[in-house]
């Protein structure tokens, strides 16, 4: 099949196809019901959610607000009738903590939260908190971020959480605790500039976690993969690469990609993009290209994504690869089917795809939309979130999303023609954080609070 056809294929998939699982009722939810990872139920931004909201304000269509204790650059995660989100515990200094999220714009963040990180359960019904568990104290901040960066996951049956510090924790979904392991006790300490922030990613059984470091330690990178409802070391692999200066760092979070019937891990950071078996962790192919002037600050931020065999990953804003997986052995000559080389290529946002387009919000707001199949433009370069953009834009309803960290959402039509349908603003707020969308709903992570917002 060509890379045509299978982008066309994968697109109709994406928008049409139910994606079913077990929920903790033991009742089964589609994919538009639940968004259980920082990228959604597919692991690209796309959500087939439907009649969401167009327009919100403090005093329009919320339908319920929570206070949450701190900020973090965690997405909610929702499945079934629970919303997840990691926090920091609340400060001691009750004042100075209710302060924090008035002042995060306009000192530059300088207030990590509490000490201890925490994972929160939330009732998706009224935003009523159900249960909250302690993963471990250590939260500090690393320039815009604190250590409840990393977005949790679930499957219906259990939920993990991986913090700044290393802790990766594992509940039933009442909040038991299942199993725990130490990254930094095992593996030697992290030496990322700017504080750890990968998600991790679950699949085929496996909770896969990349770490990516070395502009502060001699510790290696590695990727490595646990029984996920057993907590047993399944396995780990060296990622060695020829990254120097800041290069070797990278906040990224790892998916999978297809190609026929072989299942892929894809990892993208420190100038290279790997791709791992998902059995034993070994690599299978590799592709340069990431910092073609091997430059010395090409810490990378925004994800990889994957539809189908076509796998999408930036850089620090150029270039952004399109690969093809399959092959073997270094692939960098022979699998990029096209490379977008713009200034307004993306940095912190990581991109969303449907099969059919690809759309592209750099941190000034800026967004593009290119043509998955060749990468040639659409429509933009144009404004849309005035101001910084550290969220991931979202696509869901025939709508992208794109939230700055004024938590103004700008609305735009999804598709060829550029159009701004609305924009939105969450009075007094700030956020790094993605949303998530579910059923007719949007979930919001403020500095102070989590958001539903639903037409009323």
């Amino acid at each position: 099949m060509t890379l045509s056809r299978n982008l066309c294929a994968v697109s109709l998939i994406v928008w049409t196809i139910l994606v079913t699982a077990p929920a903790a009722s033991g009742q089964p939810l589609d994919a538009a019901d639940h968004w259980p990872q920082w990228r959604g139920p597919h692991r690209n931004g796309v959500s087939p959610a439907r009649n969401l909201p167009l327009t919100w304000s403090e005093t329009k269509n919320i339908a319920w607000k929570t206070p949450l204790p701190g900020w973090g650059g965690a997405t909610p995660i929702v499945w079934g009738d629970r919303v997840f989100v990691t926090s920091p515990s609340k400060k001691p200094d009750a004042q100075a903590d209710a302060a924090v999220g008035r002042r995060l714009p306009r000192a530059g963040r300088a207030d990590p939260g509490g000490p201890r990180l925490l994972l929160l359960c939330f009732s998706r019904k009224d935003g009523k908190q159900l249960w909250q568990r302690e993963l471990g104290d250590g939260n500090v901040l690393y320039g815009k971020q604190n250590m409840a960066s990393p977005s949790a996951v679930t499957d219906g049956r259990h939920v993990w959480a991986v913090t700044g510090t290393g802790v990766v924790s594992a509940f039933d979904m009442d909040g038991k605790p299942v199993w725990r392991y130490e990254l930094q006790k095992q593996h030697g300490d992290f030496g990322l500039y700017w504080g750890y922030a990968s998600s991790p990613l679950l699949y085929d059984g496996k909770l896969i976690v990349e770490v990516l470091h070395g502009a502060t330690t001699q510790n290696p990178s590695y990727v490595i993969a646990f029984d996920a409802a057993g907590g047993r070391v399944l396995w780990r692999v060296e990622r060695k690469t020829d990254a120097t200066r800041e290069c070797p760092d990278a906040y990224t979070t790892p998916t999978v990609a297809k190609k026929g019937d072989r299942v892929e891990i894809i990892v993208s950071g420190a100038n290279w993009v790997t791709a791992h078996n998902p059995s034993d962790g070994s690599e299978l192919w590799r592709a340069g290209g990431l910092n073609p002037d091997d430059q010395g600050n090409y810490r990378i931020v925004n994800s990889p994504v994957a539809i189908g065999d076509l796998i999408l990953a930036g850089s620090r804003v150029r270039p952004l690869l399109a690969l093809r997986a399959g092959g073997s052995g270094d692939v960098t000559s022979t699998h990029v089917a096209w490379k977008y080389e713009s200034k307004n290529g993306p940095d912190v946002p990581t991109p969303v795809c449907d099969g059919r387009h690809v759309y592209l919000v750099d941190d000034r707001g800026i967004t593009t939309c290119l043509d998955a199949k060749t990468g040639n433009a659409v429509w933009g370069p144009q404004r849309t979130a005035v101001g910084t953009v550290s969220s991931s834009p979202v696509l869901a309803d025939q709508k992208l999303y794109v939230t700055n960290e004024g938590a103004t959402t700008t609305v735009l039509a999804a598709g060829p023609e550029f159009k701004v349908l609305a924009t939105n603003q969450l009075d007094d707020e700030y956020t790094i954080a993605s949303m998530a969308v579910a059923g007719s709903q949007i979930f919001v992570r403020s500095s102070g609070n989590l958001y539903c917002i639903a037409q009323k």
